[in-house]
C-alpha cells in the first residue's frame, strides 16, 4: 500500500464531512448553521453564530440599502433580512447586547452569522477579538415593501 493513501484518505474524509455540515445534513444536531431566509423570519425569531464588524475602511459608503454608511451607529448587515429590520444581538461570552437596524448585505465570509457595524460591536464588547458567538433576536420587521 502507497504511503499516500492515509493520508489521501484522510483529508478526502475530512473534506466529505465539511461538505456535509456546510450543506447542512446535520441541521437537527445543531452543527449547520441555520439561517434566516427572506419572508421567514417573525419577530422573536434567533440564531445563533459567529459576529463580524466594519468600519473605518466602508465609512462613508454606501451601503446596499442606498444609505451612507456610518460605523457610529447602530447598524447591522445581514444577507436575508429585510432592510429596517431591527435585530438584538448578544455576546454570549460577556451578555452585552445592542438592537441594530439591517441596512447592508453581507457578511461575505460562510461562518458569519452578521457584519456588526463598530459602535454595535464595541457595545457588546467585541472589538479586540473581531469576533463573537452572538445570539440574534428579530426585535421588529418593517411593514410595507421590502
Amino acid at each position: 500500500m502507497s504511503p499516500q493513501l492515509p493520508r489521501r484518505l484522510f483529508l478526502l474524509c475530512c473534506s466529505a464531512l465539511a461538505a456535509i455540515v456546510a450543506g447542512g445534513l446535520f441541521a437537527g444536531c445543531g452543527a449547520a448553521v441555520p439561517r434566516f431566509t427572506s419572508g421567514q423570519a417573525a419577530s422573536g425569531d434567533e440564531l445563533s453564530g459567529v459576529a463580524s464588524y466594519y468600519a473605518e475602511e466602508f465609512h462613508g459608503r454606501k451601503t446596499a440599502n442606498g444609505e451612507v454608511y456610518d460605523m457610529l451607529a447602530l447598524t447591522a448587515a445581514h444577507r436575508t433580512l429585510p432592510f429596517n429590520t431591527r435585530v438584538r444581538v448578544t455576546n454570549r461570552e460577556n451578555g452585552k447586547s445592542v438592537v441594530v437596524r439591517i441596512n447592508d448585505r453581507g457578511p461575505f465570509k460562510a461562518n458569519r452569522v452578521i457584519d456588526l457595524s463598530f459602535a454595535a460591536a464595541k457595545t457588546i464588547g467585541m472589538i479586540g477579538t473581531g469576533t463573537a458567538q452572538v445570539v440574534l433576536e428579530v426585535v421588529d420587521l418593517p411593514s410595507g415593501p421590502k
